[in-house]
Formats: structure tokens, C-alpha cells, sequence
């Protein structure tokens, strides 16, 4: 497909959609069908009149197993182009590597399907416009996977800081962090694909590079090409969640210091990453470390707290200091914790993962056409702040960002880490 064709096609769009009843039946196509994509699939069909009918993936064996997994009349394909095909093909979920966000969900929404797309919405802060100006363009739903959109106690958490009731917070924290020391992921040699796997298909758009096992599946994230790491795949959903709680929608600085210190495994991406960003009225620090897992804060009896594995650990999370006190807040929980004489009081509660009600919230819109709790904009801003810190990262400068044309100012050649000239025949966008 020529650019202008990809770019300016419409004709096989069905652009203005249709809305439909609350009984219709929402027939769904699933690109990318490792775990993640396999498990919120389960969830997404738990929404009444759900169905998944056709699968697919550049590595055959797992598009086999979600169409066992769909049902007979299931269709797998190893070239997604071919499920966009399909005519009874309503909406399609996308849970393949970062880098293969952007084509499919443009691709998708040309051919008049609405997408519900994982994080982080896409590799560059390119790729993401251009997914935005396609969900507009041809009237699609597209709902970003940033499940905390749809969590009930981060609605809490905004109106607690929303109303001043954590009094004036002009400081934020965001951690992710994870022991991984010494050896991290690892390493081994490069050798031949395994069987049923489309190796030039899987890069994409990326480089081209001999098969090595780290570059593929769960490991990937590890390596640029493919990811920005720890603060595009756990961070964007943290930075979303503040960018929501503190009503803000795009930082105006950022700088970040950090450096692969202490792992020697095959991969890229830093074992340290702080990340400055300034916002009008409010600072906001983003860690990673994956050298101890420990994190920042303390634990309360009883109190459960995402991912943590130990008795004492806290690994992630977001931390509000207002003037009358701190409130932390991860997935499944938040906590709040008053300053002396503060008219707070003491609080903590804890919930559930919200993946089931974002992917229940994703169908209801595909039938009602109203925006979804996380709409491609909201998803492209939120992971822009994590590709900004990469960016800062990979410059060594504080930079200064234009929100409005979405450019660094004055720094052209930190605008160019914007994009990437993509490998053909996938220069698409």
C-alpha cells in the first residue's frame, strides 16, 4: 500500500459508524495474541453479546490458541491486514508490542472498525497523532488500554485533590521499581526463528536484525526498537492517573538523569531513570529503578498493594503531597496520611483491578458511540509525557515542550526522537 493510499483512502471506511442497540451482538477481531492480549480478551467477552471471531499474530502458534480459545467458527490469519478484512469484524483489540500499535489501529479505523489499543498507545509521539487524526478522521471509538481511566477509587482519589481537600499539591512522585539485579533479562545468541514465526513481519517497522529470543515476546519492552521501557509500559499508566488527578493535560518542562549502572543483560533500556517534569503550578518526579524493589512508602496492616512481593515492599505508585497531607495511591489501593493539625483524617481503602470495567466500558461505547473513559487523545497525552522523559533521557537536556504543536522549542534536533524513519514497506505514518 502507497502512502497516499493509506494516508487518503476512504473508500472501504464505513466512516460514519452506526449505533447500535444495547442487544446487538459486538463481533471482535484480536491482533496479538500473547497473555496480556489472551487475558483482557476474557474480560472483554464477559460484556454481554461479546464475541471474538477471527485472531491474529505473526507467530501462527499463539493466533492457534486464541482461535481454539475463540470458538469454532473462530479464524486465525498470521498477517492482521487479512482479520481487517473481514466483514463481520466490528471491533478490533490490539495487544501485540508497542511498535505494531500504530499501523494496525490507523489501518483499522480506515477500514471502519472501532479498537480498543494497549498501552502504551504507540511507539512515538508521531505514531500516536496520527492514530488520534484516525479515530477522528473516520468517526472511530478507539480506547486506549490505561484501565486506571475506569477505576472508581482513582475517581475518588481526583476529587479528593480536585476539591482542596488534600489542601494546595504542588508535588507529585511516580514510581516503578523491581529487583532484577544481577542478571536482569539475560541473554542469548542470536539464531534461526522458531517455527511459525513471520520474523521480518514481527520487526515491522523497526530495524531489521537477526532473531534473538530477548528481542521477542515479554522481553521485548527491553530494547527501542521495540518499546521505551519501564516508563512507556508501567509508567504511562502512572503518569496518566496524575494527569488526571491534578487536571492537567501536558508538562511545559522535562529533564532526566539515569544510566544502565548494574545489570548486564542484553537489553537497552536504564536500570535508573528519574525524570523530572514541571507543570504549571506543580513538579512531578518519575523513578525507575531495577535494582531494588523496595519503592518509596510504607505499608499499613492488612492493606493489600499492587504487585508488591514482599512484607515490607512497596514497588509502585503515585504519591500527592498537598499542604494538609500526602495521599498515595497504587491500582488496587490509596491511602491517606494527614499532616499535624490537618482537618484530614486517616484513611486507606483497597479495590480491584479495573481492566474488567474498561473493557466493559470500551463495548458499551462501540454501542452507544459516546467517547470512552480513555479516547485516543487522552491515551496519545498521557504516553507523549512518558516518550518526553525518554527523550530528555536520551539528550541529556532540559527541554521545553509546545503541547499545542507538539514540538520541543527551540530544540529541533530533540524534536526529531519525535519519530523514527520507519523501514519499508511500513513507512507508513
Amino acid at each position: 500500500m502507497h502512502r497516499r493510499q493509506f494516508l487518503t483512502s476512504a473508500a472501504t471506511a464505513l466512516a460514519a459508524g452506526r449505533a447500535m442497540g444495547a442487544n446487538d451482538r459486538v463481533r471482535v477481531g484480536l491482533i496479538g495474541c500473547g497473555g496480556r492480549g489472551r487475558y483482557v480478551a476474557g474480560l472483554m467477552r464477559e460484556a454481554p453479546g461479546v464475541e471474538y471471531v477471527a485472531a491474529a499474530d505473526v507467530y501462527l502458534p499463539n493466533a492457534e490458541r486464541a482461535r481454539q480459545w475463540a470458538g469454532p467458527n473462530a479464524r486465525a490469519f498470521q498477517d492482521f491486514r487479512q482479520l481487517l478484512d473481514q466483514k463481520d469484524v466490528d471491533a478490533v483489540h490490539i495487544a501485540t508490542p508497542d511498535h505494531w500499535h500504530a499501523i494496525p489501529t490507523v489501518l483499522a479505523c480506515q477500514a471502519g472498525k472501532d479498537v480498543y489499543v494497549e498501552k502504551p498507545l504507540a511507539h512515538n509521539v508521531r505514531e500516536g497523532r496520527a492514530m488520534v487524526n484516525a479515530a477522528r478522521r473516520y468517526n472511530r471509538i478507539v480506547q486506549a488500554g490505561t484501565q486506571h481511566r475506569s477505576s472508581p477509587h482513582f475517581r475518588e482519589v481526583e476529587q479528593i485533590v480536585q476539591t482542596g481537600a488534600l489542601g494546595k499539591v504542588n508535588w507529585v512522585r511516580v514510581w516503578n521499581y523491581a529487583n532484577m539485579f544481577p542478571q536482569g533479562i539475560g541473554r542469548e545468541p542470536d539464531s534461526d526463528p522458531p517455527a511459525g514465526l513471520d520474523w521480518d513481519f514481527y520487526l515491522g517497522p523497526a530495524p531489521l536484525v537477526p532473531f534473538n529470543r530477548k528481542r521477542f515476546l515479554v522481553t521485548y519492552r527491553w530494547f527501542w526498537d521495540y518499546s521505551g521501557g519501564y516508563i512507556t509500559d508501567f509508567g504511562t499508566h502512572r503518569l496518566d492517573t496524575v494527569q488526571q488527578v491534578m487536571g492537567v493535560t501536558a508538562p511545559h518542562t522535562v529533564a532526566a538523569s539515569g544510566g544502565r549502572f548494574s545489570l548486564r543483560d542484553a537489553g537497552e533500556i536504564p536500570d535508573v531513570l528519574q525524570v523530572t517534569y514541571e507543570y504549571p503550578g506543580s513538579v512531578m518526579s518519575y523513578e525507575t529503578c531495577l535494582l531494588n524493589g523496595h519503592g518509596v512508602g510504607g505499608r499499613t496492616a492488612k492493606m493489600k498493594y499492587y504487585n508488591a512481593k514482599g512484607a515490607e515492599d512497596r514497588p509502585n505508585g503515585m504519591a500527592f503531597y498537598g499542604t494538609n497531607g500526602a495521599l498515595y495511591a497504587d491500582r488496587i489501593s490509596y491511602e491517606i496520611y494527614p499532616e499535624p493539625k490537618s482537618p484530614l483524617e486517616r484513611k486507606q481503602m483497597n479495590t480491584t483491578d479495573a481492566t474488567r470495567l474498561h473493557a466493559a466500558n470500551f463495548i458499551d461505547c462501540v454501542r452507544s458511540r459516546k467517547t470512552p473513559n480513555a479516547d485516543v487523545e487522552t491515551g496519545h497525552r498521557s504516553t507523549t509525557v512518558a516518550h518526553l522523559g525518554n527523550i530528555a533521557f536520551k539528550t541529556g537536556k532540559k527541554l521545553h515542550w509546545n503541547a499545542e504543536t507538539e514540538e520541543f522549542t527551540g530544540d529541533g534536533e530533540a524534536s526529531k526522537l519525535l519519530a523514527r524513519a520507519a523501514r519499508k514497506p511500513w513507512d507508513l505514518i
